[in-house]
């Protein structure tokens, strides 16, 4: 049985066409994204807030998953119908191309665009479209329902439970994030403390000492090719 573990980030997004956070050419490369990200943010100007999420929901649906998101549904299907160890794949993006291209029960650690959540009981609702300042939450009816993300300063969710898949994974895989930041520098340190294979996907190594092995190259080329290497070997990376 090998346990595996995968962490994607914004690199793999952005190969469908959806600007990264930062980065020289990103849809909000001069914006002040503490001010639009934060709960301070919110709280000081929750229509700017809501407009940023409401923008980036939007331009969602002008793209489609590539073959990256692609062959990573597939690499599940086939591991756990297969029953070649456990599956996770995890994601710091709030997009829902992973499932859309057909991946279930992914971990969304900053949480996802296509929900609200209510700031006053908890309750999250799938949402669609923009969503109006203080929206009434059809649980507890307060008008208090935001952008269900995670913004600077709270915790990302699923920590700990991916922190303990990540301490006793066989291999672990990064793409499309650098390997070299929290949370993947943590969860891939944990990974590497157990013994794992670790394995980055990026255009650039990261130069992190816990990477064995570096995949350079765009998300959409290298990981089918990973995949299709992966479902060939029994038990391990064939590298």
């Amino acid at each position: 049985m090998t346990d595996l573990v995968i962490l994607t980030g914004a690199g793999i997004s952005a190969e469908s066409g959806l600007a990264t956070f930062r980065g020289e050419g990103g849809l909000w490369e001069d914006v002040d994204l503490h001010a639009l990200c934060s709960a301070e943010g919110l709280a000081a100007q929750p229509y700017k807030v809501h407009a940023f999420y409401d923008a980036r929901r939007a331009q969602l649906r002008e793209v489609a998953p590539n073959p990256a998101h692609a062959a990573l549904a597939q690499l599940q299907k086939r591991w756990t119908r297969e029953a070649r160890g456990t599956f996770t794949l995890a994601t710091m993006n709030g997009d829902d191309l992973h499932e859309r291209a057909g991946s279930r029960n992914v971990l969304h650690l900053h949480g996802t665009l296509f929900a609200a959540l209510c700031a006053e009981c908890g309750n999250r609702v799938g949402w669609e479209g923009e969503l109006p300042v203080r929206e009434d939450c059809p649980a507890c009816d307060a008008p208090a329902l935001r952008p269900d993300v995670v913004l600077f300063g709270e915790t990302p969710r699923h920590r700990q439970a991916l922190e303990a898949l990540a301490a006793r994974a066989d291999i672990f895989i990064a793409i499309g994030t650098s390997a070299s930041v929290h949370p993947a520098a943590r969860l891939i340190g944990l990974a590497r403390a157990n013994g794992a294979v670790t394995i980055e996907v990026n255009p650039a190594p990261t130069g992190t000492a816990d990477i064995l092995h570096v995949l350079e190259g765009p998300a959409s080329e290298e990981v089918p090719r990973l995949v299709r290497d992966l479902l060939a070997g029994a038990h391990a990376v064939p590298f």
